[in-house]
C-alpha cells in the first residue's frame, strides 16, 4: 500500500493573528499523516510572525516586507512547496477533522483535475452556504460569477441539494486543493497585480484553457467567516472585483468573446453606478470609476499575457451557464441555482 501523499497548507496573513489563534488549532489537528503548514505574513503590524514563532514552531513562516495582497502572498509560498498538493486556506476558515481526505482522493482518482474545493458553509450561520465559494463556482455567458448555493447576494441554506460532486468553472480561493504539477505547467498561481478578488477565477479559467478541469467535492466541509480582510461592502473590494473581472476576460477569453464581455460589463457597471448615484451612494460611483480606470491602466499587460496562449471557446468550458444570471436574478426573480436547472 502506497503512503498517502504529503500536502502543504498555505495561509496568507495580514494582521490576522486573532484568526490564526482561533482556527489554526483545527487545521493542525487535520486527520492527515503529512500535512505541512506554511504561513506567509504580509507585513502584519499585529505581531503575527513573532506570535507564530513563539507558539507554533512547527509552522514555517515566510515574512514579507510589504503587504503584497492575497494573490502575490500565495505566490510567495510556491518556492517553499515540494509536496504533490498545495492547499490554499484562508486564515478566517475553520476546517473539519476529515476535510482533506476527500479532496486528495478526488485528485488522486482523476489526473485531469487541476484543483478541487470543499463545500464551504458560513461560519456565522452554519446551516447556510458561504458567499465565497459555496458549493462550487460558476460563470454565465456574460462573464458574471456565482456559485452553486449563492446567486449575487442570495445565499441558500444547505439542505443537501448540492451534495453530489460536480464539475465547476472555478474553485474558491478561500479553500482549494491544487495539484502542484498543474501549477508548474501553467507557470505559477495567481496574477500578482490582482492583489485580491477574481485571482482564482482567472487561474481556473487559464487551467481550463490548458485542458485541465475543476470540481467541487461536497463530502469535504469547511466553515468560512468571510470579510476577514475586506468587508463585504467595502468600496475597495468592489473596485478590485470589477477591475479584475474585466482583466480576466481579456486575459482568457477568445478575442470576440472578450470584446463582448468587456463591452457588456462596462455598460452594466455604468448602469449600476447610475442607480447608486440616484440613491446618493457616492462611494459606489467612485469605486466603479476607479475600477474602470484600473482596467484601462492594466489593459496593455493583459493583452501581452494573451500572446502565445490558447483560449478555448466558452461553450467548451465546464461550469458555464449559457444564460444571463443578471436577467434570471433581477428580471425573472430566480434566486437559487437549482431554479435555473442546475444541480
Amino acid at each position: 500500500m502506497q503512503p498517502l501523499p504529503a500536502v502543504t497548507a498555505v495561509l496568507v496573513a495580514w494582521n490576522g493573528r486573532h484568526w490564526l489563534a482561533q482556527f489554526l488549532p483545527a487545521l493542525a489537528a487535520t486527520r492527515w499523516p503529512d500535512l505541512r503548514l506554511l504561513v506567509v505574513d504580509n507585513a502584519s503590524t499585529d505581531g503575527t510572525a513573532d506570535w507564530l514563532d513563539a507558539h507554533w514552531p512547527a509552522v514555517r513562516v515566510i515574512r514579507h516586507a510589504v503587504n503584497a495582497g492575497f494573490a502575490q502572498g500565495n505566490n510567495l509560498a510556491l518556492p517553499h512547496v515540494d509536496t504533490p498538493y498545495l492547499a490554499l486556506v484562508n486564515t478566517d476558515l475553520e476546517v473539519t477533522p476529515d476535510w482533506l481526505g476527500p479532496l486528495v482522493e478526488a485528485l488522486e482518482a482523476d489526473p485531469q483535475l487541476a484543483a478541487v474545493q470543499p463545500k464551504i458553509r458560513s461560519h456565522r450561520d452554519r446551516q447556510f452556504f458561504d458567499y465565497a465559494g459555496a458549493a462550487g463556482g460558476l460563470l454565465d455567458r456574460w462573464g458574471y460569477a456565482a456559485c452553486r448555493g449563492r446567486l449575487f447576494d442570495t445565499v441558500e441554506p444547505d439542505a443537501g441539494q448540492y451534495d453530489e460532486p460536480a464539475p465547476v468553472f472555478w474553485t474558491s480561493g478561500a479553500c482549494m486543493l491544487v495539484r502542484t504539477a498543474a501549477l508548474h505547467e501553467l507557470g505559477g498561481l495567481f496574477e500578482p497585480s490582482f492583489f485580491a478578488h477574481w485571482e482564482e477565477i482567472d487561474w481556473c479559467w487559464r487551467a481550463q484553457n490548458a485542458g485541465w478541469r475543476l470540481a467541487v467535492v461536497p463530502r469535504s466541509v469547511v466553515y468560512h467567516v468571510g470579510g476577514g480582510t475586506l468587508a463585504s461592502d467595502s468600496p475597495r473590494k468592489l473596485r478590485l472585483n470589477l477591475r479584475n473581472s474585466l482583466l480576466t476576460y481579456v486575459r482568457n477569453a477568445p478575442t470576440g468573446t472578450a470584446i463582448r464581455l468587456v463591452l457588456g460589463r462596462l455598460v452594466l457597471d455604468g448602469l449600476f453606478a447610475l442607480r447608486d448615484l440616484l440613491r446618493g451612494r457616492w462611494q459606489t460611483v467612485g469605486a466603479v470609476l476607479a475600477a474602470h480606470g484600473g482596467f484601462y491602466a492594466g489593459l496593455g499587460a493583459a493583452l501581452r499575457f494573451r500572446r502565445g496562449r490558447g483560449r478555448r471557446p466558452l461553450g467548451q468550458l465546464q461550469g458555464l451557464w449559457q444564460g444571463s444570471l443578471v436577467w434570471a436574478y433581477f428580471g425573472r426573480g430566480r434566486r437559487r441555482w437549482s431554479e435555473l436547472g442546475g444541480r
